[in-house]
């Protein structure tokens, strides 16, 4: 995947996914509220990336995911 592509395709994913910091962010996903993460699924899923964002805005503030996610974009 290129740095800044706005294209991203399913083969993306599945590496992104199966890498050691997605299986932890994914794992801290799960214990998260799911409340608040089925809203930011349902927004994404919309389109409103930013109603994504600020559903997970609390979770997104925490330093461990916080580094993992820029392990994600190396």
């Amino acid at each position: 995947m290129q740095k800044n592509s706005r294209h991203f395709s399913m083969q993306d994913a599945l590496r992104l996914a199966n890498s050691d910091a997605g299986q932890r962010l994914l794992a801290i996903l799960k214990q998260s509220d799911n409340d608040r993460l089925g809203k930011a699924m349902d927004s994404a899923a919309t389109g409103d990336y930013t109603g994504a964002m600020q559903a997970l805005s609390a979770l997104l503030e925490r330093e461990d995911v916080r580094s993992l996610l820029k392990q994600l974009e190396e």
